[in-house]
């Protein structure tokens, strides 16, 4: 018989890997470690309308999306909070697509106990403010501009430069004026700050809002 065996050919040469400039292609996931474990997970599972990917109680793994994890969290027995004036990580951001997604993520919430510390008009972005139960601070917003050029041309305005904190808002009257038909565009719109009325008005309170 004749013989069918085939020899693997040799695998075809890459081009020269170069030290090239790349900026990454996503924000995969982030990690927390807390010593206040269950508290934490059901937090975020609340507030991100997540879903458990993996949980052995000491390590769990939550999605919103379909990327494979968005958060990690782990169960590190006898940590100690940091000490006030600490750098590091200040806040994570998660956008919503649409104004009313995000004022229904506020009424849920409210109606589950959990509630902004600080809700503001940057400019580029409606921003309500949470804490979570180890203190780390979370971001919900939702973009004021129709294109990422129009809110990047904001930074460069002569509104943010003399207010680069933003303008308080009362998130209960922002969704009655959203109910009553009001444009969207005019609710995105940064209004300047009042008479007598400095950047640290503007700036969030030691208490919950």
């Amino acid at each position: 018989m004749p013989d069918t065996t085939t020899t693997p050919s040799a695998p075809a040469p890459r081009s020269r890997v170069e030290p090239d400039a790349h900026s990454p292609s996503l924000f995969a996931h982030f990690v927390l470690q807390t010593a206040n474990y269950e508290a934490v997970r059901d937090w975020y599972l609340t507030v991100l309308n997540a879903q458990v990917v993996y949980d052995r109680h000491d390590l769990c793994f939550l999605t919103y999306d379909d990327e494979h994890h968005r958060l990690a969290i782990r169960h590190v027995p006898g940590l100690r909070p940091p000490r006030p004036g600490s750098w590091g990580l200040h806040h994570l951001a998660y956008a919503y697509p649409t104004l009313r997604a995000l004022l229904s993520t506020y009424l849920r919430l409210k109606n589950q106990g959990i509630r902004p510390y600080w809700t503001i008009n940057h400019g580029p972005t409606l921003s309500f403010y949470y804490r979570d139960p180890d203190g780390t601070q979370i971001e919900l917003q939702v973009d004021n501009f129709r294109t990422k050029e129009e809110a990047a041309a904001f930074f460069h305005g002569d509104d943010f430069a003399v207010n680069p904190v933003g303008i308080k808002l009362d998130p209960e009257a922002l969704i009655r004026a959203y109910e009553a038909g009001v444009p969207e565009a005019e609710l995105a719109r940064r209004p300047p700050m009042a008479p007598g009325q400095t950047l640290d008005d503007m700036r969030p309170g030691e208490t919950p809002a």
